[in-house]
């Protein structure tokens, strides 16, 4: 008689083991990443479990959460067990957990660090993957009057219109601005353009009466502050 093949299903796992009651008695904290998109997924294939298969590909992005929110539905596909459903399910829930960052920065009403304006534009801009300029409006207490787009470029680099700047610093009021883009490619380095382009909105600034306090390169977990290296 042909043994039946081994049920990976998480219906037979004990209660400690199963994510879903592992989360309900001891509450989210104490699952792992795997388990808890596991629970997404809700199954895995013939050979792994679910928990094994989000093991996998937390793996291919080096248990990496951000990496993983920019994986394409096709993408996730390409891993056995994840069909179009569960891609969405994995996506959906990892863009929840990016808009849920963004209003946290939301609360950051004044900026007293270059640390308060990262935490304010990151979740704008820090997992693109392509180049964008954004600016932070500030008023005379350092508090946002409004932050905006300036231009979107290719991975290569992006044009800033400095009139645009200067012509919406005025409509706004404001006193002082924060410059931000970011890079893709995940270097912290300053170009010589990046430079050139800080120094330029500088004296134009200058000739306003508006303060230049920053300038941030923003890659996906850290920043360079022009402010903080005495490089403004």
């Amino acid at each position: 008689m042909e043994a039946k093949p081994f049920s990976f299903s998480i219906k037979n796992w004990s209660d400690d083991d199963k994510p879903r009651e592992k989360l309900l008695h001891k509450g989210r904290s104490a699952l792992s990443d795997a388990e808890l998109i596991a629970i997404l997924i809700g199954s895995g294939n013939r050979e792994e479990s679910a928990v094994e298969l989000s093991k996998r590909i937390l793996a291919s992005v080096d248990n990496n959460l951000n990496e993983l929110g920019k994986l394409s539905i096709q993408q996730l596909m390409k891993f056995k067990g994840i069909g179009e459903a569960k891609a969405i399910s994995i996506s959906a829930a990892l863009e929840v957990g990016r808009r849920r960052r963004g209003e946290d920065s939301l609360k950051i009403e004044k900026i007293g660090s270059s640390q308060d304006a990262f935490e304010v534009l990151q979740p704008i801009m820090g997992e693109l993957q392509h180049e964008e300029f954004w600016i932070l409006y500030l008023n005379n207490s350092n508090k946002i009057l409004h932050k905006a787009q300036l231009s979107k470029g290719g991975i290569t680099g992006t044009l800033v219109d400095v009139r645009l700047l200067m012509r919406q610093s005025l409509e706004l009021g404001a006193v002082a601005l924060i410059l931000a883009h970011n890079h893709p490619s995940g270097t912290l380095k300053p170009s010589q353009a990046d430079t050139e382009i800080t120094q330029k909105i500088k004296n134009a600034s200058e000739s306003l009466d508006i303060r230049v306090l920053d300038h941030l390169i923003i890659t996906q977990k850290e920043y360079f502050s022009f402010a903080d290296n005495q490089l403004l």
